[in-house]
């Protein structure tokens, strides 16, 4: 009788284990597609930015973590870099094209998703709203950004992205 039960039971557990783990996930766009758009053709070359001290620690307050790697790759263009980031939304990591152009950003793609909640944050009504946005000497968006209810931790994650983008820009900028 026992063994009757626990069939079932084991059968149920394999199942949910096998969905969680085979989970999609959406790629929207592909990098180097957005790389052509944002530069209407072929990309530049990328660039790179070390991350060692100040900027490390500055990174670190940005993303409330430790940001990972020893150098950010970017890409740049007369006034504009643009920049293949990925913040963790809630458990799984959200990758993120960010067009900055004279300190403004221009454009956010998300471009892969990972996460089984909070996919909203792709759309135009959403990314839209980081258009014309600046970083302020506190290192907040020069603007409001509207939440997506039942997204939080995704529309966290791409703020912290916009962000850093816009940090990494000016820091890619004194550099040059």
């Amino acid at each position: 009788m026992r063994r009757l039960l626990l069939a079932p039971m084991v059968i149920c557990v394999t199942l949910a284990l096998q969905a969680q783990l085979a989970r999609a996930v959406d790629i929207f766009m592909e990098p180097d597609v957005f790389l052509s758009e944002v530069f209407l053709g072929a990309a530049p070359e990328p660039s790179f930015l070390w991350l060692k001290g100040d900027l490390k620690a500055e990174m670190q307050e940005i993303l409330g973590r430790k940001p990972g790697g020893l150098r950010m790759r970017y890409w740049q263009a007369a006034d504009r870099t643009v920049w293949i980031l990925e913040e963790i939304g809630k458990t799984q990591p959200i990758t993120t094209g960010i067009s900055v152009k004279d300190g403004e950003i221009e454009r956010v793609q998300v471009l892969v998703y990972r996460e089984s909640h909070g996919w909203e944050v792709r759309y135009p009504f959403f990314t839209d709203q980081f258009r014309g946005m600046r970083l302020e000497n506190d290192q907040k968006l020069s603007g409001p950004i509207d939440g997506i209810s039942g997204a939080t931790l995704s529309v966290r994650a791409l703020i912290k992205l916009a962000r850093l983008a816009l940090h990494l820009d000016a820091v890619a900028r004194e550099d040059t």
